[in-house]
């Protein structure tokens, strides 16, 4: 247990809250895909008095004094980062995923300007495109959309698209899409257009970097990335690119998006780039597939519809109406009542609403770094069957969180314990 002396001294309310949200990361099976277990020394980095410092600018290009020790970090995220992805140029200034999004907007194209990337509702992500976001508002966006057979992305349908709009930028990468991306497929499509092409790999980047997802760099303009989910890093953002496309990123970032970096982040997410180079990690990623896959079989076998009908990478989604003619908002409740958490999602071509939507969207990432594997997905996927089969049942979902409890005993959280 996280003991906070001073913040319970200070300010008890807020001690009391961290607490209670450490037991329960402790306690419960968390399968958002979104989510994951930090080390203790990302923890420590990101809680370190780097926090104190302001820098503006880049190594040796400060607007502020007294940096000696903050550019020497910064040139450690980098060049790890390079390493690590094997690109030629990184800037890990990004407050988070959307902000690299943005960057990469300002860096490549004008306010205005064609773009695509996949509908939301199919899998996408706010900033590709969607309506209500800065990328829906402030160019023409295009989205493309999955199959309605096979809830695959269609690559002749998405090249047809392109060379009818000739997008400026066209974006990969998803929050709900449970197969593999074909990215040299994407890399042509925008070469043969004229448009420049930008991956956006929040979800999978650990997947890459373990070689248990196709890589993207060699085939991108671009590459955005979260430094969190499943490459286990601080809540923080990157940008990966062709060394044509340097000064444009990073004055896109500093000074058109941004002010000084977050130092703090910035060496949390050098410290996971180094956790991310093991062999230890290389594993941790490929156990998240397999567990990703073996969840998928077991729901499967019980008669759940899944959204493609498996999964390539770390995410499942399942269409609760199809499966039990139930909404995944309910399904999602009913399961977190057991400790079972997950999020309620739109699925492609869904006649509900988002925030009723008719999936639940769960994934690999924080179980496996607990190191769970197969047998674990097994009794997983029975007891959210006997939840999602009695949804109304409170006996059964306490008497299945203590099962829960028990099972995440047996596997400390990385951090916590």
């Amino acid at each position: 247990m996280t003991h906070l002396p001073n913040l319970q001294k200070n300010d008890v309310e807020i001690h009391d809250l961290i607490i209670k949200e450490e037991e329960r990361q402790r306690k419960s099976i968390r399968l958002i895909p979104s989510e994951n277990y930090v080390s203790k020394a990302v923890l420590e980095a990101t809680g370190s008095v780097l926090t104190n410092k302001y820098s503006e600018g880049y190594a040796h290009k400060r607007y502020y004094e007294g940096q000696i020790n903050i550019d020497k970090i910064e040139e450690l995220a980098v060049s790890r980062a390079k390493e690590l992805f094997g690109c030629e140029h990184a800037n890990v200034q990004p407050y988070s995923g959307s902000p690299a999004n943005m960057a990469a907007y300002f860096a490549l194209s004008d306010i205005g300007d064609n773009i695509m990337g996949l509908s939301l509702p199919h899998g996408g992500h706010l900033t590709h495109g969607w309506k209500v976001n800065f990328s829906g508002r402030l160019y023409h966006s295009y989205q493309y959309t999955v199959d309605a057979e096979t809830g695959l992305i269609n690559y002749d349908k998405v090249h047809e698209m392109a060379k009818e709009h000739k997008p400026k930028i066209i974006f990969a990468g998803a929050t709900a899409y449970p197969r593999e991306y074909n990215f040299e497929k994407f890399g042509e499509i925008a070469k043969d257009v004229g448009a420049y092409f930008v991956a956006d790999i929040a979800h999978i980047n650990g997947l890459i970097v373990a070689g248990v997802h196709p890589d993207p760099v060699p085939f991108a303009d671009v590459v955005t990335s979260t430094s969190h989910k499943a490459i286990r890093g601080p809540r923080g953002g990157f940008i990966l690119c062709k060394e044509e496309h340097a000064k444009a990123i990073d004055r896109a970032v500093f000074p058109t998006l941004q002010g000084g970096p977050h130092n703090h982040t910035t060496a949390a997410i050098a410290v996971c780039f180094k956790e991310a180079m093991t062999e230890e990690f290389k594993e941790y990623a490929r156990q998240v597939v397999k567990n990703a896959k073996k969840l998928a079989d077991e729901l499967n076998k019980r008669g759940y519809k899944l959204v493609t009908g498996g999964t390539d990478n770390h995410l499942v989604l399942i269409d609760m109406i199809g499966s039990k003619d139930m909404p995944g908002k309910i399904a999602a409740k009913a399961l977190d009542k057991a400790g079972i958490v997950t999020n309620y999602n739109t699925i492609p071509w869904d006649k509900r609403k988002p925030f009723d939507p008719s999936g639940v969207r769960t994934g690999t990432p924080a179980i496996t770094s607990r190191g769970m594997k197969e047998d674990e997905m097994v009794k997983i996927a029975d007891w959210m069957d006997q939840v999602l089969c009695n949804p109304e049942d409170e006996n059964l979902q306490k008497n299945i969180k203590k099962q829960v409890e028990d099972l995440c005993d047996n596997f400390p959280a990385p951090g916590l314990d």
